[in-house]
């Protein structure tokens, strides 16, 4: 798999919007990178072979990905969390994520997507992704006003994610230690993450569905 591109958290960080609803992921032209923690022997599977699997992983139940580096952090308290101490760079085709995008529902009601609470109901149990928007935090850890995506798969859109859309698995589980301790011992202006840009879906469709808020730093579809 192509290797990150990392760059100083302080340069990365004057260029995101401090608020509203943004996707803060690394992407080129034809892909993108996901986060996912899981226990190291699960993860070694994943790296060796370029994709999720193996025994130890289970295809019958949600799996939740994010493409922002911090969030990732934040959730797996920077890889030290049962079960999350080795974290993955996935890096999957663009149209795959868009297409997760365009087909997710929130975990909870959004009147301006919905008629009623029953339509809503309705398509939360017949989609394989799930939507939700978080609080994006600091590296130390605080909460933000920026708002963070996580996206959680199943059925046959999970299969579709790890068997046809994966390009490539990297196991960063030395860079996250790497730049924990640089984090406890030289605070936040010390660390080199990955880099990360506002991301928008080729198509406006997928923007609209996960509730995107425009920003004037990304170039967007009408």
């Amino acid at each position: 798999m192509e290797k990150l591109d990392l760059e100083p958290y302080d340069a990365q960080a004057v260029r995101w919007p401090a608020t509203g609803r943004h996707i803060l992921a690394q992407f080129d032209a034809g892909t993108i990178v996901v986060y996912q923690a899981y226990r190291p022997s699960i993860a070694r599977h994943a790296a060796l072979h370029g994709r999720l699997g193996g025994p130890e992983f289970s295809f019958g139940r949600m799996s939740w990905i994010k493409p922002n580096f911090l969030w990732m952090m934040y959730r797996s308290g920077w890889g030290t969390k049962p079960d999350q101490e080795a974290v993955l760079a996935i890096r999957i085709q663009r149209a795959g994520f868009d297409a997760i995008l365009s087909a997710a529902v929130p975990s909870a009601f959004v009147p301006e997507l919905y008629p009623s609470q029953e339509a809503w109901r309705r398509d939360l149990q017949r989609s394989d992704v799930r939507l939700q928007w978080d609080p994006d935090h600091h590296p130390s850890g605080a909460p933000v006003a920026r708002r963070a995506i996580q996206l959680g798969l199943r059925g046959a859109m999970l299969r579709r994610f790890a068997e046809e859309w994966t390009v490539g698995v990297e196991d960063i589980s030395e860079l996250v230690a790497e730049q924990r301790e640089v984090l406890r011992g030289r605070g936040a202006g010390a660390l080199v993450i990955p880099r990360e840009d506002v991301y928008w879906p080729a198509e406006a469709e997928g923007a609209r569905q996960v509730g995107i808020e425009r920003w004037a730093g990304v170039e967007e579809l009408p």
